[in-house]
């Protein structure tokens, strides 16, 4: 495989790659080397590892970042409901001894997989760590053992090691500076809003009924939104959200006035819709 191969796999799914993201990506999975996207949101840093395990037909082990995320929640934890009914029913069935009985409530069938634990046992497969910069700094250095690793002991049950590696992609909305140590640890690569005629493509791919000049007249529009100061600027999320509105409205022009009637499908904060229709900019001449 070549990144030129990968590029036309991802293009298959439905991911309009640009060279620098599809050698990324292919450096990840030769290098085996987690692959850390960042860049504003509505980048299409996640949409990157949904079309990676679509195009190279590996399962996908999601795991959402917050604040206060902890090792319990991402790697494993018991099933306590089910130990306590499991001991219970032990006690009914007779005297039991304390030590056994302890030992059987600490087995494979109780616990519960958290995304880090599937990944290690689902592997191969495409590990996404979503929006790693909102977790704090405890969880990130676990997070580096973890991916160093690529295994994990549980106490009660001994080690359990990946038999090939997870593609990794770690992704990061800038909210904070993520530690050196683990971008050290991975490759990295900043992810920039598609540039017009790649963001016209993608409209056209996602939305194949959408008129090329309507899909060029948002591509546009959201262009000039971007440039604007705004407090949510627009993704390709976004962009499709607004082209499908204009579609729903039976509109083939994005004119001032459908521009005005569709604006909550592209912004998403009444500062920025009186920011930009104040400003002009859905009105501004949007000819090819």
């Amino acid at each position: 495989m070549t990144p030129e191969d990968l590029a036309d796999d991802l293009d298959r799914v439905g991911y309009l790659p640009d060279a620098g993201i599809a050698t990324a990506a292919f450096l990840a999975l030769r290098m085996r080397r987690p692959l850390f996207c960042e860049g504003e949101p509505g980048t299409g840093k996640t949409s990157l590892a949904l079309a990676l395990a679509e195009a190279l037909r590996l399962p996908l082990v999601r795991l959402q970042c917050h604040e206060g995320i902890d090792a319990s929640q991402a790697l494993y934890d018991w099933d306590f409901p089910r130990q306590l009914l499991h001991l219970r029913a032990l006690e009914a069935a007779g005297p039991v001894d304390a030590g056994e009985a302890e030992a059987s409530l600490y087995t494979r069938r109780f616990l519960l997989a958290r995304p880090l634990l599937r990944a290690l046992e689902e592997a191969p497969c495409v590990l996404l760590v979503d929006e790693v910069d909102r977790a704090d700094d405890e969880f990130e250095a676990f997070l580096l053992e973890v991916l160093g690793e690529h295994a994990v002991t549980i106490p009660e049950l001994g080690v359990v090691r990946a038999a090939e590696p997870p593609l990794v992609v770690l992704t990061s909305n800038r909210t904070r500076e993520v530690h050196d140590a683990l971008k050290r640890r991975c490759l990295y690569y900043w992810l920039e809003h598609p540039d017009l005629e790649r963001e016209v493509a993608i409209l056209r791919r996602r939305l194949p009924e959408l008129p090329e000049r309507l899909a060029g007249q948002v591509a546009r529009a959201v262009r000039r939104l971007r440039g604007m100061e705004l407090l949510k600027p627009p993704g390709v999320a976004e962009s499709l959200d607004w082209a499908r509105a204009l579609l729903a409205l039976g509109r083939t022009e994005l004119d001032a006035r459908a521009a005005a009637m569709s604006l909550g499908a592209v912004l998403k904060y009444r500062e920025d819709v009186e920011r930009a229709l104040s400003s002009g900019v859905p009105a501004a001449p949007l000819h090819d």
